[in-house]
C-alpha cells in the first residue's frame, strides 16, 4: 500500500512540474503584435479656426430724452417695428417750484401791461379820429400795444414750457414727445408710465427709454487667437453657426480686425466683425451665440494619411511603412516630409507614395484572437 502512494505522490508531483513549466514556456514567448493596416488617399483638406461670439445688429440705438420728468404715456412695447420719427413714449414735465411761481408772475404782469396798453392805445385811437393827436403820437401807442401783447403770449409760452414742455405752437418738436431716430424693430422698452427719466447731461448718459435697432442689417462680433490672427485678412469667407439655429450655416464677409488685442485668460484676444447674409424666410434675434468658421489654408489633390499614424520628434516626421505581412508583419520607419493638417488627416509632401501602407494603431487581444 505504502509503496502505491509513493507512486502515486510522484505522479503528483510530475504533473505540476511538468504543467509549471509549460506555463512558465508558454509566458516566455513573446507575443506577435498586430496592427491596423493605413492605406493613403488623394483628398482635399482644409485647416479652420473657430471664434466664438454672438449676433448683433449693426445699429442699434438707445433712445434717450432730451428733457427730465415722468413717462406719462409709452405707446411702443419690444418686438414692434417704429418708422424715423414715429413716437414710442411720452414724458411729463414736473417744474420747479421756484421756476413755476416766477413764470406765472410774469403771465400776470404781463397781462397787466397788456389791459393798461389795450386802454391807452383804444383812447389813443379815439383821439386821433377826432384829429386832436397826430398820427406819429397814435402810431407810438398801438407799437406800445402789440409789444404789451407780445410780452404777453411769450410769458404764457414760458409758463406752457415750465408746466408742459411744450408750447401750442411747437407742440409738433416737443421735446416730450420721445421719437424713434431710425426705422428698425424695437428690442427693449425699460420704462414704464409713472418711471421718472433724466436728461442727458455732462454727469450721467441720461434714462433709455428704448432700444431700437436695424434688424435687416446684422453683424458677427467675435474674438479670434493672436496665434491665428495674422492668418486672416478683411473680405474673407466665413460660416456661421447659431446656437439656435443649428441646421442652418449662414454665409458671412469678414469686415474688421481689431489692430488691438485683449488679454483673456492669459491670451490675447482680437476682436473681429462680419457681415451675414440672412435669407428672408430665416428670423435671427439680437444676441443669439454664434460659432464663426474660418478657413485659414487649403490643400486640393494631395496625399494624406491619418495624423495619429504619424510620429513626431523634434522638427522631424516618420511614419512606419510595411514591408511584410506574412508570416508577420514588418515595418520600416521612413522619415516624411508633412504639410498641411486639419487635425484629423495629415497632408505627406515626400517620403510616401500611395500604394505603400502605414502602420496604424495597434490591434487588441481581442482582434488578435479573432
Amino acid at each position: 500500500m505504502k509503496k502505491y502512494l509513493k507512486i502515486a505522490l510522484l505522479v503528483v508531483v510530475a504533473v505540476i512540474f511538468i504543467g509549471t513549466f509549460a506555463f512558465l514556456y508558454s509566458k516566455s514567448k513573446p507575443t506577435v503584435k498586430q496592427y491596423e493596416i493605413v492605406t493613403p488617399e488623394i483628398t482635399d483638406l482644409e485647416k479652420t479656426t473657430v471664434a466664438t461670439g454672438k449676433v448683433e445688429p449693426r445699429d442699434e440705438i438707445l433712445i434717450k430724452p432730451q428733457i427730465s420728468g415722468i413717462i406719462d404715456e409709452v405707446y411702443k412695447e419690444a418686438g414692434e417695428t417704429v418708422k424715423k420719427g414715429e413716437i414710442i413714449a411720452k414724458v411729463k414735465v414736473i417744474p420747479e417750484l421756484g421756476q413755476l411761481n416766477t413764470a406765472e408772475s410774469r403771465v400776470r404782469l404781463a397781462e397787466i401791461s397788456l389791459k393798461q396798453s389795450q386802454i391807452d392805445y383804444n383812447r389813443m385811437k379815439k383821439l386821433y379820429a377826432d384829429k386832436l393827436i397826430s398820427s406819429e403820437d397814435y402810431e407810438k401807442s398801438n407799437v406800445d400795444y402789440k409789444k404789451a401783447k407780445e410780452e404777453r403770449d411769450n410769458a404764457k409760452d414760458a409758463l406752457d414750457i415750465i408746466k408742459e414742455g411744450i408750447t401750442k405752437k411747437t407742440a409738433a418738436y416737443s421735446n416730450t414727445m420721445i421719437r424713434s431716430t431710425i426705422d428698425g424693430l424695437v428690442l427693449d422698452v425699460p420704462v414704464k408710465a409713472g418711471n421718472s427719466v433724466i436728461m442727458s447731461n455732462t454727469f450721467n448718459d441720461g434714462t433709455t427709454i428704448a432700444t431700437v435697432a436695424n434688424m435687416n442689417d446684422l453683424i458677427f462680433k467675435g474674438k479670434i487667437d493672436e496665434t491665428e490672427v495674422g492668418r486672416i485678412h478683411e473680405g474673407m469667407p466665413i460660416k456661421l453657426t447659431i446656437g439656435a439655429l443649428q441646421n442652418i450655416k449662414f454665409d458671412a464677409i469678414l469686415e474688421y480686425i481689431s489692430p488691438k488685442g485683449v488679454e483673456e485668460n492669459g491670451a490675447n484676444q482680437f476682436e473681429i466683425k462680419a457681415a451675414i447674409h440672412v435669407p428672408d424666410s430665416v428670423e435671427i434675434r439680437s444676441g443669439y451665440s454664434a460659432n464663426a468658421e474660418i478657413a485659414l489654408a487649403h490643400a486640393n489633390k494631395v496625399l494624406a494619411i491619418p495624423e495619429s499614424t504619424v510620429e513626431f520628434k523634434g522638427d522631424s516626421t516618420f511614419v512606419w511603412v510595411m514591408t511584410d505581412s506574412v508570416p508577420e508583419q514588418k515595418f520600416v520607419r521612413r522619415q516624411v516630409t508633412a504639410g498641411l493638417s486639419n487635425g484629423i488627416k495629415l497632408e505627406i509632401k515626400k517620403g510616401l507614395s500611395i500604394k505603400e501602407k502605414v502602420r496604424g494603431a495597434e490591434k487588441s487581444d481581442k482582434k488578435n484572437k479573432k
